[in-house]
Parts: structure tokens; C-alpha cells; sequence
């Protein structure tokens, strides 16, 4: 006895009703095309040519700074001269004048710490209390802010001289400090800033909870302003840092001089009679002064990452 099997071979979808026709069908990967942007050649070369403005004044300096007096006037002043004297020149700007660039660094960093410490902690707080709080003449006081910072500095200096002449503040570091408390531009930057990164419901939340307005401001408001506080406390840094004309005109006693008033005197010796020329320790003396800076820029730029993104994304 004989047996056969026989294997049916299912039928094609398309030709016949069988068990085939609703079987699904497998499909390929979705390939999702992200169209590249266009590239401007007017944006890029614009950029270049800013990058350009701001690289090669540094370059500059740091090429300078390695120099003697001799090969500032000896070599160009985009290569290094032969004679390397950049460890020297930094010896000698910290020695000159019994080390008076020390007591000017002193300075600089007392005013950086009192006068830009101070504004960005009055910039927090008013601009806090301003974006959270309703009270009357709150837009008058808007309105007050917005003009100040249309308002230069230098249009304010003389008006402050007179009044701080009048008090016998001048010739004092708090002649210095105490302007530099007033920043109008950091107070309206915490302003719109405390706005969108305090959510008013979790102030609410906090109140419910029997939080005071001074623990919700410490422990819930105040990380979420740590970007912005970091923004405020750099452009005031930059702003006491190199302020010139203020303590120009309120200082005589060199011993209270900033970096920037000290450096001017060294640059101006060689126009006096019998000064010296020490044009080496001027440039030296301004690369190390612009390294703070650059260092606070470069530690503190991941408070400016972490904000950057912050209410980009809606929920």
C-alpha cells in the first residue's frame, strides 16, 4: 500500500482568495530625510571676519607679551622675536615699582567682589520681587529701568563726582564701589529672566505648603535662577573689571588705582620727560589681566548651557 503526499503550495495573494491574502506584509526601515540647512556664504564670511576682529588682538598680545623692549621694536608684531621673555617680562611686571601691580590687582578684585558681588545681588533680588511680586507703580518703576539703561555711564560719571565730592567719598575705594552697585541692565535681565524660569504655581505650591517668601526664595527659587545669576554676575565682572573713566576721575592716590588706571600710568611714562619706556610690562600686564576673565568665562559656561534651553520645550 502506497502513500502519497502532496504539499499544497499556497496560493499568491493577487491570484486567489486563499489563507494568503490577508497575510501581512513586511516592510522595510523608514528612512527619515533631515534636510541639511542652507549654508549663507554672507553669514559665514560675516562670521569670519568677526572671529578675525576678535582672535587677532589676542594673538597680538600673546605674541607681545614675549617680547623685551628691544624686540617690540625689532621684530613684527604678528611673530615672535628671537630673544623668548615672556617668564621675564611677567617677573618683572609683578617686581616694577616695588610690586605696585600687586596692589592694583588687590584692588580690581575688591571692587569685583563688593561693587559686581553687590549689583548682581541687588539685581536678583529687585528683579525677583518685581517678576513674582504685584505692588503699585511696579510699571513706573519698568518704566525707570528701561530708561537707565539707555542712560550711559559716562554721562552719569560727572553728576556722581559732584555728589560724592560733597559727601568726601572721593579718593576712596567706595567711590568706586558704590556706583558700581547700581547695574539697571542686570536688574531688568533678572527681571525677564525670573519671569519665565519661576513657574508661579510652584510658588503657590510652596505657600500652600507653609513655606515664607524667604525659604521659598532660598531653597525653590534661587537654583532655578542659577543661570541667570551667573549672567548677570559675569557682565557685571566685566563691566568693574574695566571700568576706566570712573575711577579716573575719582581717584588721585595711585595706591587705590585698578588695573586698567594703573596700566595708563605705566603706558603714558614714555611721553613724560624722563619717564620710563616700559612698553614690555604694559603688554605683559594686559595679557594678565584679561586671564581672569577668560578663565571666569570658561568655568562658569555651563550655568549658560543649562539655561540656554529653558522654556524652549512646552509641556
Amino acid at each position: 500500500m502506497s502513500t502519497s503526499v502532496t504539499t499544497a503550495s499556497p496560493a499568491a495573494p493577487a491570484e486567489t482568495g486563499g489563507p494568503g491574502k490577508n497575510a501581512p506584509r513586511l516592510r522595510g526601515p523608514r528612512r527619515h530625510s533631515v534636510s541639511r540647512p542652507k549654508r549663507s556664504v554672507l553669514l559665514t564670511v560675516m562670521i569670519s571676519l568677526l572671529v578675525i576682529y576678535t582672535v587677532v588682538p589676542l594673538i597680538w598680545l600673546a605674541i607681545n607679551a614675549t617680547k623685551t623692549q628691544t624686540g617690540l621694536a625689532d621684530s613684527s608684531g604678528l611673530w615672535f622675536a628671537h630673544e623668548f621673555a615672556l617668564w621675564d617680562n611677567i617677573r618683572d611686571t609683578f617686581t616694577y615699582d616695588d610690586g605696585v601691580f600687586t596692589r592694583w590687582l588687590l584692588n580690581t578684585l575688591l571692587y569685583v567682589v563688593l561693587g559686581a558681588g553687590g549689583a548682581t545681588l541687588l539685581a536678583v533680588l529687585g528683579g525677583y520681587a518685581l517678576a513674582k511680586f504685584d505692588f503699585p507703580g511696579k510699571r513706573g518703576i519698568f518704566a525707570m529701568v528701561i530708561g537707565a539703561v539707555a542712560v550711559p555711564g559716562t554721562a552719569l560719571a560727572v553728576p556722581t563726582f559732584l555728589m560724592f565730592s560733597k559727601m568726601g567719598l572721593t579718593d576712596t575705594p567706595w567711590a568706586v564701589i558704590i556706583p558700581s552697585l547700581v547695574s539697571p541692565f542686570g536688574l531688568y535681565l533678572m527681571w525677564v529672566f525670573a519671569t519665565e524660569a519661576i513657574p508661579t504655581e510652584l510658588l503657590e505650591a510652596a505657600r500652600i505648603d507653609g513655606a515664607g517668601e524667604a525659604r521659598t526664595f532660598f531653597t525653590v527659587s534661587l537654583p532655578l535662577l542659577a543661570p541667570g545669576i551667573v549672567t548677570v554676575l559675569l557682565f557685571t565682572t566685566v563691566a568693574t573689571w574695566n571700568n576706566y573713566f570712573l575711577p579716573l576721575i575719582m581717584l588721585k592716590d595711585s595706591d587705590w588705582y585698578p588695573l586698567t588706571l594703573g596700566l595708563s600710568v605705566w603706558n603714558s611714562q614714555a611721553e613724560t620727560i624722563g619717564g620710563e619706556v616700559i612698553y614690555n610690562l604694559v603688554i605683559t600686564g594686559s595679557l594678565l589681566t584679561i586671564v581672569p576673565l577668560i578663565a571666569a568665562f570658561l568655568l562658569l559656561q555651563k550655568y549658560w548651557q543649562s539655561g540656554l534651553a529653558a522654556g524652549s520645550v512646552k509641556e
